[in-house]
């Protein structure tokens, strides 16, 4: 397809924002500012894909005409080159096509990964803690930071729920395929005869929400304060640190103790509740979504099941594409670039479907 008039208006955009960059009142605003600067990015990395797309597209007709020379030295150089060429000019060409869709307005923001042990028992907590580490060490991979905000530990070291705040780079876009149930098979430590168990664990990814995405109404509050549990020592006995919040219209509770400080855990819990919140407003709207595509992305449905991590095999299937990956160690330490990209380029084709594309 001829993408140029979308180039051209992709210029003239890019010149647009290019004057709101240089204007020194532009951080009068700081919302409006951060809103230019990620378009800004944005569209500077789809010209660049365009000519990249373009050289790399001269560059394969050059060759194509060298591999006629009649110095069969230099052809078969050339020749030799055409194959790197056209791979090249079909992953360029595959970006530039999702650059161009749309922008999902969630995709750069920061995420809260709520993780929350199943079927089971002691079983899927641990796996809970897992997959947890797991997720931890893909934050490390790709330069993003890992917070942890809120925990209730099991009896045996593992999690019955623990929230997780993911801070980057277009965290949202890539983690908020692994909404859904995470099945677990394997024989537990405490499985005496070797018999292989299933156990469940749930997640939810959260576009982390702004204040302007969702009003939380005070009278709409009951905002309670309670000693922490766990360890702490004296602190922890003593100080009525700990926040839970119940938002009266939903029925929703959020807890946090994790902070030392009573302030601290109510910013932290008020946080959580917000997204908690921008999550049920955002599942309402994707009902406007085609049925494939909001498997894909999750429907927000905690039953769902999307993939299952069979150890005796070291095989991880995600249902949701029928991909199998063998490379089970590789997952568990962080390496979910495989399913990734599975998914990303199955919602991109319904995406680009969507769009007349």
């Amino acid at each position: 397809m001829d993408y140029s008039a979308l180039i051209a208006k992709s210029r003239d955009r890019f010149s647009e924002l290019e004057e709101a960059v240089g204007n020194p009142d532009l951080f009068s605003e700081p919302k409006r500012a951060t809103g230019i600067l990620r378009e800004h990015r944005k569209l500077q990395q789809t010209l660049a894909l365009w000519e990249n797309l373009q050289a790399a597209k001269r560059q394969l007709t050059d060759n194509q005409e060298l591999a006629k020379s009649d110095d069969p030295e230099f052809a078969a150089m050339a020749a030799e080159e055409i194959p790197g060429l056209e791979t090249t000019i079909a992953k360029l060409a595959d970006d530039l096509q999702y650059a161009l869709l749309p922008a999902d307005p969630t995709e750069d923001r920061d995420a809260l990964i709520e993780i929350r042990a199943g079927a089971g028992g002691d079983e899927a907590s641990l796996f809970a803690a897992e997959l947890m580490r797991a997720y931890q060490r893909y934050a490390d991979l790709r330069g993003w930071k890992c917070e942890h905000l809120e925990s209730s530990p099991s009896e045996v070291g593992g999690f019955k729920e623990v929230i997780l705040k993911v801070t980057g780079d277009e965290v949202f876009r890539y983690l908020k395929y692994e909404s859904g149930v995470h099945r677990v098979q394997r024989v537990p430590a405490t499985e005496t005869q070797g018999r292989v168990h299933t156990s469940t664990i749930t997640v939810a990814v959260l576009p982390e929400a702004e204040e302007v995405d969702v009003e939380i109404k005070p009278d709409d509050l009951r905002i309670e304060v309670c000693r922490a549990g766990g360890a702490g020592g004296q602190h922890v006995n003593r100080t009525e640190s700990a926040v839970q919040i119940f938002h009266l219209p939903t029925g929703l509770y959020v807890r946090c103790e994790e902070g030392r400080s009573q302030i601290k855990n109510k910013e932290l819990a008020l946080q959580i509740l917000r997204s908690k919140l921008f999550e049920q407003k955002l599942r309402q709207q994707q009902d406007a979504y085609s049925s494939h595509r909001r498997s894909l992305i999750g429907s927000g449905d905690r039953s769902e099941k999307i993939r299952t991590y069979n150890f005796p095999q070291s095989r991880v299937t995600d249902h949701r594409i029928g991909l199998t990956s063998h490379n089970l160690t590789g997952v568990m330490a962080g390496d979910f670039s495989e399913f990734t990209a599975g998914l990303q380029k199955a919602e991109m084709a319904e995406r680009l479907s969507e769009a007349g594309l």
